[in-house]
Order: structure tokens, then C-alpha cells, then sequence
């Protein structure tokens, strides 16, 4: 973190250009900050340390009793499946520390921050500063994805399936949301590589008895894109259906969600109350308290003592995503938070932790860091500069910012 130089680059536009051949959407849709930020050594290793632990914890038999625990049906089934493309997202305050804000086993952005982090690296000339990790290429972090991918099929059915990769997602966001085409990037990459793929939406699918199948041709596995994590609406029949005769592989899926995503276990992960019951070991529990920022599920107790330290938490949907559904703590008080709890809006809230900073074109903003991690490797690191340092706003100067690892 003590590298000063600013990494200009001689042209802006040829970069952006360049991003926009390898498939990243136009600078309108799609925002990238022109200056990259760095991850010491030590962050990461405590951050490995940490996606290590989480992975042992939320495995446990106790921690997944506990998890499933009310459960719908569909979070019931798991055939074992691991998201090649989970992300755990931190917050890197100027004190120090990282701390974990959420994890996402739907985390979008993986392969446009490949791509961001592998042009910007040659664009900006690091590596002139051999204390700059070298990213992959693209062509080697494709290479990558595909052989997870492969991995995951072989653990499941022992050999590469006869059957399609469907890519799901709901009709909204195929038509128009912001990472609608890195779907593509990601169907072309495996058809290259000799899956057969298709891009389609839940109610496209039709179930027999035996096998799914979209557009008349059978599915061997899912990649689920959806944010409807429980699979709780009406397109999602057929892909209930095959789920419970255990018929196809889906990644993520509403085992995966109930038991690793879902923010109301982060409570779980903050406190130390429960370990006896969740299994949790003392230097687990060591770990995680170092990483975990102080996590509260909203309850009918407790409200007095949220609303009186409410500056200190950041308030937001206990199922939300891309920050939809955050509150404004400048605008709760006790009635509010009374209200929320009666009508039954599950909310969690959160200890604030700052965020790093970074200046670009004389402007400042905020910065995250998302950890991209397998199995307890880490794949890849990306993150995200804000102009706001309480919610995301990715437009200009701000946006997805190139990151590297320091050695």
C-alpha cells in the first residue's frame, strides 16, 4: 500500500477501447476507474486465512442444521456444488484491517474485472514495479474458469455430461441488466472450449420426470445468475422440479444462498454466542472476529440500542443485493425500526466500517475490494471506486477499479 506512483496512462481512450473489444460494455453502461489500487501481501494472507475458515464453518453439519433451520423445501437438496465464481466482499479502512461486508456465491463481475485488471496492467506499464503481482491474462483466466468448471462436472458426474451449460437469469436482467453480457463472454469462453451453451430464462425450462431441458435440448448444468435466491416464483417450476429428483447441477443454487450467503448469518459470524451449538472452534472464532464487523439480526429487542448508536450501522435488507433496500441511518429512529420489524422486513444492521480511498482527476473516492476465491484459493482480486463513501456510485472518475496483489 506504500506505492505512490500513479500508474498514468498515455491513452485513456485506446484502453477503453481496448476493454470494449474483449466484450466490456461502452463507458455509458459500464464505468472504469482510470488508476489502479493495491493489496498488500499481509491483507491478503489474512484475507486467504479468513475465506479458509468460512469455508470450514459454514460446512459443519451444527452450522448447517442451524442455517436451514425454517428453511423452504428448495434449500433442502445440495449435490455438493461449489460456485466457481463466489466473492467475498471487503471494506479496507485507512486504520487497517479488512473486513467482510458481505459474501455473494452470486457475485457478478468476474470475468469483466479479469479483463479490466489484465489491460490495465499492460496499459499503465506495472510491470515496471516488480512488487506488482502480474495478473492472469485473459486467455489464462478463461482458461481457469473452464477447468473449475470441469472440475465441478467430473465431482458430480465423474466425466464431462452429455447436455447443455444454461446460463439463467430472470428476462429483466437479459434484457437489460448491467452484466448481461458477460453472460456471453461467459457462453463463448466454454463453447471454445467444447461445452455446448445457450443463455436463457427460468421459465424457459420444461422438466419430464427424468431431465431438464431448454429449448428442447436436455441441461446438465445450471450457472444461476438469479437473484431470485430461493426460487420462490412461478418460473422456476421446472427447475424445482429437476432439484428434487437431484436431475441437473446448479451453481449457485437456494442450498448454496440459505446456507453461506444469506446476511442473516452474519450475526452468527460476528458474535460468538452460538459457537457451541454451530461448532465453531476458539481459533476460528480468533479469525473471524478479526475479520467479521459486529453484525445484528433486526429483532423486536435490541431496538433502543441500535437507535441510539444508529450512526454507527449501516442498515440494509437481510435478502438485498447491489445495495437495494439500504436505509439511510440519518432517517431511523426507534418507530422505524419498530415498524420494520412488525411488518416482518427482515433487516440486518451492520457496524460501519470505512472504506479505503483513493483520489482520481483531483476527485476523491471510496474503495472496496472484492475477493474472488475457489476452495480456499483465491482466484482473483477486483473492487470498486465510489463517489459516495456510504452508497455505490460507479459513474466517473469512479467505477471498477483495476487491483493487484503486492507481493
Amino acid at each position: 500500500m506504500d506505492i505512490c506512483e500513479t500508474f498514468p496512462l498515455e491513452d485513456p481512450d485506446d484502453f477503453r477501447n481496448a476493454l470494449v473489444a474483449e466484450g466490456l460494455p461502452r463507458s455509458g453502461e459500464y464505468s472504469v476507474a482510470l488508476a489502479p489500487q493495491f493489496v498488500d501481501a499481509k491483507t491478503l494472507a489474512g484475507i486467504e486465512a479468513f475465506v479458509r475458515v468460512f469455508d470450514q464453518v459454514t460446512a459443519r453439519e451444527s452450522w448447517l442444521t442451524a442455517a436451514l433451520a425454517g428453511a423452504p423445501a428448495s434449500a433442502r437438496i445440495s449435490l455438493g456444488e461449489v460456485c466457481f465464481f463466489s466473492a467475498w466482499d471487503f471494506h479496507l479502512p485507512p486504520v487497517g484491517g479488512a473486513w467482510l461486508i458481505e459474501f455473494n456465491d452470486n457475485g457478478s463481475g468476474f470475468l469483466y474485472a479479469a479483463i479490466v485488471n489484465s489491460l490495465f496492467y499492460d496499459a499503465a506499464g506495472l510491470a515496471r514495479e516488480p512488487r506488482i503481482a502480474r495478473p492472469a491474462t485473459v486467455a489464462v483466466f478463461h482458461d481457469r474458469i473452464s477447468f473449475l468448471l470441469d472440475q465441478e462436472a467430473k465431482a458430480l458426474f465423474g466425466v464431462r455430461p452429455n447436455g447443455l451449460v444454461l446460463i439463467l437469469d430472470d428476462k429483466e436482467s437479459l434484457a437489460a441488466g448491467k452484466f448481461r453480457g458477460e453472460h456471453k463472454l461467459l457462453a463463448a469462453l466454454l463453447a471454445e472450449r467444447g461445452w455446448e451453451t445457450a443463455i436463457g430464462p427460468p421459465d424457459e425450462t420444461r422438466f419430464d420426470g427424468r431431465r431438464l431441458t431448454f429449448s428442447g435440448r436436455p441441461v446438465a448444468l445450471v450457472i444461476n445468475r438469479s437473484t431470485d435466491f430461493f426460487w420462490s416464483s412461478e418460473p422456476f417450476g421446472a427447475l424445482r422440479a429437476a432439484r428434487a429428483e437431484r436431475a441437473v447441477y446448479v451453481a449457485p443454487n437456494p442450498f448454496t444462498y440459505a446456507t453461506r450467503s444469506d446476511k442473516g448469518l452474519l450475526p452468527w459470524l460476528s458474535s460468538s454466542d452460538r459457537d457451541a451449538e454451530l461448532g465453531i472452534e476458539p481459533e476460528e472464532r480468533r479469525v473471524l472476529f478479526a475479520h467479521v464487523p459486529e453484525t445484528r439480526l433486526l429483532a423486536a429487542g435490541g431496538i433502543e440500542d441500535l437507535a441510539d448508536r444508529k450512526a454507527e450501522f449501516v442498515f440494509k435488507p437481510r435478502r438485498g443485493f447491489a445495495s437495494r433496500g439500504l436505509l439511510d441511518s440519518a432517517a431511523i429512529g426507534q418507530a422505524r425500526l419498530r415498524r420494520l420489524v412488525r411488518d416482518g422486513e427482515d433487516y440486518v444492521a451492520q457496524r460501519r466500517i470505512d472504506k479505503g480511498e483513493i483520489e482520481i482527476d483531483s476527485r476523491r473516492l471510496w474503495t472496496d475490494l472484492r475477493v474472488w476465491a475457489y476452495q480456499g484459493e483465491i482466484l482473483m482480486v477486483s473492487g470498486r471506486a465510489s463517489r459516495r463513501p456510504d452508497r455505490l456510485d460507479l459513474s466517473p472518475p469512479g467505477g471498477w477499479i483495476p487491483t493487484y496483489a503486492l507481493r
